[in-house]
């Protein structure tokens, strides 16, 4: 596995807990952080969205 794919499946786990807890708890752990709509909760967010897609990737790769 690639470094760029051990680091899109991070950033895909990350969103994956974070979504996890707003969904049980109403608790956003990224903007808790990182303050809410702040610029860096920002670049977070949209790094998890283009790791998501990255990991469409991941799905039919054969290696």
């Amino acid at each position: 596995m690639k470094i760029i794919d051990k680091i899109a499946l991070l950033l895909i786990v990350i969103g994956a807990i974070n979504w996890g807890l707003i969904g049980l708890f109403n608790f956003n752990l990224v903007d808790t952080i990182f303050g809410t709509a702040s610029l860096i909760s920002k670049i977070i967010y949209v790094l998890v969205g283009i790791s998501g897609l990255w990991g469409i990737k991941l799905l039919f790769d054969r290696d």
